[in-house]
């Protein structure tokens, strides 16, 4: 029985549409994509309208997300002035944890995991960018903000502008790493663990004997079971881990002292 695991971690058209010879399909990805966006806009919305006194249940696990949101990714790193950026960081880190526990729901035809495509990742670490060089030149203007990138107190002279020259190769580098290593991390890290769970899984096709239908097909379960589990922790591991990462930009861009 031939099986092919990539298919299952690969975006598929639903809906080919082309406007002008632009292919703007929508694909599983963008559908998947647009649950996520319904569900935080609904799962936070009526959490916020239960208002008891004392949460439980839902409203108990929503605002302890946005409280520890807020405290570990804003006030810690941030600060109380850093709250302008709470929108943006929450955003983030709900859409991206929505979309990486809907990955792991096996939807017919359109289940996929959107943050297994590096186009979605990429596309994310993107808008974080944009933002981070907008906050730097919003808060030190833009010739303001270049003079960040070299150290003060560098020697003058000819020495001096070849070792500044130099930093100011490293600095841009690094600023251009940053997106790549967000877009790269989330990308691989869900690949990652939808593969093994797929080769466990494929594991109970592969061996057809009944022999090995009593000792692999077992473990085969209890092993997808168990990676399954670990997913869940990873999904909401990496949300966390590009939030803070993003938030961490940003306040380099704000505060290039610190």
């Amino acid at each position: 029985m031939s099986m092919n695991l990539m298919e299952h971690l690969q975006p598929h058209v639903i809906i080919p549409l082309k406007i002008g010879g632009i292919d703007i399909s929508i694909t599983n990805a963008v559908i998947m994509m647009w649950i996520a966006c319904i569900l935080v806009f609904f799962t936070l919305t009526l959490a916020g309208r239960i208002g008891r006194l004392i949460p439980k249940g839902l409203q108990n696990l929503m605002e302890s997300l946005v409280s520890f949101v807020k405290q570990s990714l804003i006030h810690e790193i941030l600060g109380e002035e850093g709250m302008s950026w709470f929108p943006f960081i929450a955003t983030l880190f709900f859409f991206i944890l929505f979309c990486n526990l809907l990955g792991l729901i096996p939807i017919p035809k359109i289940g996929f995991t959107a943050t297994s495509n590096i186009n979605v990742t990429a596309s994310l670490a993107a808008v974080v960018f944009i933002c981070t060089q907008g906050a730097g030149i919003a808060k030190h203007g833009l010739v303001g903000y270049g003079k960040t990138f070299v150290p003060k107190g560098m020697p003058r002279g000819i020495m001096g502008g070849i070792l500044i020259g130099f930093m100011i190769i490293v600095e841009i580098i690094s600023q251009l790493a940053r997106p790549f290593s967000l877009a790269v991390r989330l990308f691989a890290n869900m690949t990652a663990g939808h593969m093994v769970i797929l080769v466990f899984i494929s594991m109970i096709f592969m061996f057809q004997g009944v022999i090995a239908k009593i000792f692999v097909t077992p473990v085969s379960v209890v092993m997808a079971v168990v990676m399954m589990a670990f997913e869940i922790f990873v999904s909401l591991l990496q949300a966390f881990i590009f939030a803070i990462l993003a938030s961490i930009y940003i306040s380099l861009s704000v505060h290039p002292e610190h």
